[in-house]
């Protein structure tokens, strides 16, 4: 069982997992170089327990302590109670869910682990922006897709904002880091993938008419929002594919887009 321990202290060290969470650059720098994150709200906590990942510790209001009694009490890490206006001061915003834990990282697999068993992969090139990532891999949860791979420069899906858009969806897809790009995508096609580039270029073929849900094997890339994927990773995929526009609209933003797109090539698979 858990330590429950009363915290009146902003500057206790114990609590410095927490300082500072709406400062990006530090926060992407330093969570992944100390190998933790930060999970916010009571369904992704439990989301990321369920999904293996170990607690180091919890930081709760004090009106979160009964309805996170359960964890509390399956779990060695100590649990800090705190009034709102000092888990504001400590955090840099209010809390609206009250309850946040630091978790430990699991070690990234390497593309070709998660590429083995997949059918159907998302690939982000450049995709920097918290909200899009979250975004994008909840669809890819909820849609079916098997797996997502990201280029070298791509956002973090474990920071703290990723993993709240996605509603704890970053701990049920497996992904991975490409070492290098778009060089990295080499390993994509020698795996059998055809590699399919989301574009608004008309040029590109109609994703209907592409029909990805009848390949054996697809892996599908989103660039970042506006700029689109880069002109090498167009030039690397075997097609481009677009979603038809109407009333004048030229595209979607990329969350919308990936959730399209991800329903053309999963469309037609069997279940889990």
């Amino acid at each position: 069982m858990a330590d429950l321990i009363t915290v009146d202290d902003p500057d206790d060290p114990r609590l410095s997992d927490y300082t500072g969470l709406t400062d990006v650059e530090l926060r992407r720098k330093r969570e992944p170089a100390e190998g933790l994150f930060i999970a916010e709200g009571e369904k992704v906590i439990r989301r990321a327990r369920v999904a293996g990942y170990e607690m180091r510790s919890m930081l709760l209001s004090s009106k979160w302590v009964d309805v996170m009694r359960d964890v509390i009490e399956d779990v060695p890490a100590p649990v800090y109670a705190v009034s709102p206006e000092l888990a504001e001061r400590v955090t840099g915003y209010h809390v609206h869910r009250g309850a946040l834990a630091s978790m430990q990282r699991k070690p990234l697999p390497d593309a070709e682990t998660i590429l083995a068993d997949a059918r159907r992969v998302a690939i982000m090139e450049s995709v920097n922006d918290h909200t899009n990532t979250g975004a994008i891999f909840r669809s890819a949860a909820a849609l079916g897709m098997d797996a997502v791979l990201l280029s070298p420069d791509c956002a973090d899906p474990l920071y703290r904002r990723s993993v709240k858009v996605s509603m704890g969806a970053v701990f049920s897809v497996p992904y991975a880091r490409l070492d290098s790009w778009p060089r990295g995508l080499e390993a994509v096609r020698e795996a059998g993938f055809k590699i399919l580039a989301l574009t608004p270029d008309e040029k590109a073929t109609t994703i209907d008419d592409a029909a990805p849900h009848r390949l054996e094997r697809v892996a599908l890339m989103l660039g970042a929002e506006g700029d689109g994927l880069s002109t090498q990773a167009l030039m690397a995929a075997d097609e481009w594919v677009r979603i038809p526009m109407a009333h004048g609209v030229d595209s979607l933003n990329v969350g919308a887009a990936a959730a399209v797109a991800f329903y053309a090539v999963t469309s037609g698979r069997p279940g889990p």
